[in-house]
């Protein structure tokens, strides 16, 4: 891995985790709660269902589904590359579950929370699904050498898994940024194609 890589590496993780030391306390916090009720008290039966259709996309079962698929069509090496990348992400944002400890929107304001979906059992912060997503399609995209049109469609998938996320009641925005950063950072660690 060259410098400038190493150097994004370490600003994505950085940034992550700073994103989760902002959304911990104080008026970051504070702006987090409100963008999310902004989001999810909007009742818009298509937009429910949309979100909650595609939330899953995230998963680390997903993930294993996606690696399945690329094997079956020759690439395997970019399968396992971006099934690596997925279960790297999810573990680290276990952990770092574990270590930040945010309640759940659903926990921390029951009665205001529309919850569209059964209530995970981590805590909020990061947002493992799109994270895992992110990190998953980031390395098969470039393993599997697909064009930046279809990369970027891709990468939009994992935002519009995050934005789910919000709108089903189980995470902030900061825990989907976070996830996200997260994502891309293990991503870049794993493609072997840098860009």
């Amino acid at each position: 891995m060259d410098a400038r890589r190493i150097a994004r590496v370490v600003g994505l993780g950085g940034t992550a985790l700073a994103v989760g030391v902002a959304v911990s306390g104080g008026r970051t916090r504070d702006a987090d709660e409100r963008a999310f009720r902004a989001v999810n008290r909007v009742a818009d039966a298509r937009v429910d269902g949309v979100a909650s259709a595609i939330t899953e996309l995230g998963s680390i079962w997903a993930s294993v589904g996606g690696a399945a698929v690329l094997a079956a069509g020759g690439h395997r090496r970019a399968a396992a590359r971006a099934l690596a990348a997925a279960g790297v992400t999810w573990l680290a944002g276990q952990g770092l579950k574990r270590l930040f400890e945010r309640p759940r929107p659903y926990e921390a304001d029951a009665d205001g929370t529309r919850l569209l979906i059964g209530p995970p059992s981590a805590s909020s912060w990061p947002s493992s699904h799109p994270a895992v997503l992110l990190s998953f399609v980031g390395v098969a995209a470039r393993e599997a050498g697909l064009r930046r049109a279809a990369r970027s469609a891709l990468t939009g998938l994992a935002g519009a898994v995050g934005a789910s996320r919000v709108v089903v009641g189980v995470h902030y925005p900061g825990d989907v940024a976070g996830g996200l950063l997260l994502g891309r950072a293990v991503a870049e660690c794993v493609a072997r194609n840098g860009r």
